[in-house]
């Protein structure tokens, strides 16, 4: 099970909290994870100013995974935070000629998957982790959004 805490304080256009919760509960379940998520919904400026920050890329992106960092020593059940743009979800989904609400499944899911330690640096990495986002998708009924 997973605790959601979501903010969009300036009311951008993205799903609610419950639709968030239930997304992250699915893949919690069926990976055996529990824990804490703090969910940020961004406007393209924030996007672009946190990319340039911690991924020295000046440009807004989809959606950033921040993974805890907290010492061992300290409890916390804490797996991170998610920073995601709602203008570039959208610009994407349409440009892409996807559903709207399935690309936010998609984009929370492969966030979601950064915290847990995945990546798609290196080709091995990028197939495994398509491959699970794949499978949680499809168990969302989801079709692959890769293809």
């Amino acid at each position: 099970m997973i605790t959601l805490d979501l903010i969009n304080d300036d009311n951008l256009p993205a799903p609610d909290s419950a639709q968030f919760q239930n997304w992250l509960n699915q893949v919690a379940t069926r990976l055996n994870i529990t824990g804490e998520v703090c969910i940020k919904i961004v406007d393209e400026a924030e996007s672009q100013n946190l990319n340039k920050t911690y991924r020295q890329k000046d440009k807004p992106t989809n959606v950033l995974s921040f993974p805890s960092d907290i010492p061992e020593f300290v409890e916390s059940t804490h797996l991170g935070d998610l920073a995601i743009c709602a203008q570039i979800v959208e610009q994407e989904a349409q440009a892409q000629n996807k559903n709207i609400n399935d690309h936010w499944i998609h984009l929370t899911i492969h966030g979601f998957l950064h915290l847990l330690g995945y990546d798609h640096i290196e080709d091995t990495q990028a197939e495994t982790m398509e491959a699970l986002e794949i499978e949680l998708l499809a168990d969302l009924g989801i079709g692959n959004p890769y293809i």
